[in-house]
């Protein structure tokens, strides 16, 4: 799967554990669209039409038992034929406004069923219900998570808003679906 792993393993017990991380990145603005898609899945509705990518992408398609709110949800969402990407967007926005946002401190991931009935969650709440909704449509859909960054801006925006005032780093989740022709495309619910 290409992931970068490291093994330690300690002969003896040991008192302390001290990982540091040292990092530079180099930041730049990209268009998040500017990839191309296969023909044939240019356009929703689409299916992954080669047997080596179905197999790799079977475990990314595995989904949760349509409960009654999940399933009313994915029956919700049109089937009708239209850009792949603004399918995709659409979805993405349709959670955004239906499942309000808040910081939740407590462990795990809530259920899809458990996000829509209360029609909020955080990030990864979010997040998973996106996965779940993706994959009862067919496409193979990955929880992600890792860290949101914001940065103050060089400039002042001259409309709308500015963003952070001070730089923001947290831990963050999101989703990514599988599309033929670019690959793993990221897509945050939250935002």
């Amino acid at each position: 799967q290409s992931n970068w792993l490291a093994r330690l393993v300690f002969p003896e017990p040991v008192r302390e554990l001290r990982i540091e991380v040292d990092l530079v990145a180099e930041l730049s603005v990209i268009n998040p669209f500017d990839f191309f898609l296969e023909p044939h899945a240019q356009q929703w509705p689409f299916a992954y039409d080669d047997a080596v990518l179905e197999r790799e992408l079977a475990p990314y398609r595995v989904v949760l038992p349509a409960t009654p709110k999940l399933a009313h949800y994915v029956e919700a969402t049109s089937r009708s034929s239209r850009s792949t990407i603004y399918f995709l967007v659409e979805l993405n926005q349709r959670i955004y406004e239906d499942v309000s946002y808040l910081i939740r401190l407590e462990p795990g991931v809530q259920t899809p069923e458990e996000t829509l009935t209360k029609a909020s969650g955080s990030c990864r709440d979010s997040a998973w219900l996106l996965v779940q909704v993706m994959r009862h449509l067919g496409l193979a859909a990955r929880f992600v998570s890792g860290y949101l960054i914001q940065l103050t801006a060089d400039v002042k925006a001259l409309d709308g808003p500015s963003g952070p005032t001070a730089d923001f780093t947290d831990l963050h989740a999101w989703c990514e679906v599988y599309l033929p022709g670019a690959g793993w495309v990221g897509l945050d619910p939250t935002s």
